[in-house]
């Protein structure tokens, strides 16, 4: 088995190093907010949005910023796109 420790990095546009701090950012919210929903468990009236909070923070920085930075916008495409609107005559 060939281990590169490059290619999933570039997979999502992100050389290694900025993978490793990506992902370790990412490593210690979950922990932060695993460790909040634990105290949570116990104590309920503390921390009751933190562990939603952290989920919904890391799913906007994995998810929506990563969707809208591979997406061109209409300015960098080279081939103008073709409209299914009707004009009116």
């Amino acid at each position: 088995m060939k281990v590169s420790f490059s290619e999933h990095p570039a997979s999502v546009g992100e050389s290694y190093i900025e993978h490793l701090q990506k992902a370790s950012g990412f490593a210690f919210s979950m922990i932060r907010g695993g460790l909040a929903c634990l105290v949570h468990a116990v104590l309920p009236f503390l921390f009751t949005h933190t562990g939603s909070g952290v989920i919904r923070s890391l799913h906007d920085k994995m998810v929506v910023n990563r969707r809208a930075q591979m997406v061109p916008s209409r300015r960098q495409r080279s081939v103008p796109q073709r409209s299914n609107r009707v004009r009116a005559a």
